[in-house]
């Protein structure tokens, strides 16, 4: 099996897909760097089907889109991941969710 396969199968147990070292490399959703099976399904409520798709989204409407489908505001947190998922789709080397937030803070203040 190959190592990029999105889902691997183990006996009866699935393994989560391998996260993407760079943005050529991903595949799916739940390869990008921060983005797991919560986050990917949200994506996917936005319209968001394949990880390019993020190149040319902006962040902070993924995340107001995100809080009026839901009806409730979204951790901040979000924002912070989708701020990374789309800087990485853009080129950007993979950097935790965290390391957005004073930049978030900064642009946004209190979302």
């Amino acid at each position: 099996m190959a190592m990029n396969t999105p889902r691997l199968l183990q006996g009866r147990r699935a393994l989560r897909p391998l996260k993407a070292r760079h943005a050529a490399e991903c595949e799916s959703l739940e390869q990008l760097p921060n983005i797991g099976p919560s986050l990917a399904a949200d994506l996917r409520r936005l319209g968001v089907s394949h990880p390019q798709d993020l190149a040319t989204r902006d962040a902070f409407q993924l995340y107001r889109s995100l809080c009026a489908i839901t009806g409730r505001r979204q951790d901040p947190c979000v924002l912070d991941t989708f701020l990374a998922a789309t800087d990485f789709m853009r080129g950007a080397p993979a950097r935790p969710w965290w390391t957005y937030t004073a930049g978030r803070k900064a642009v946004y203040g209190r979302v």
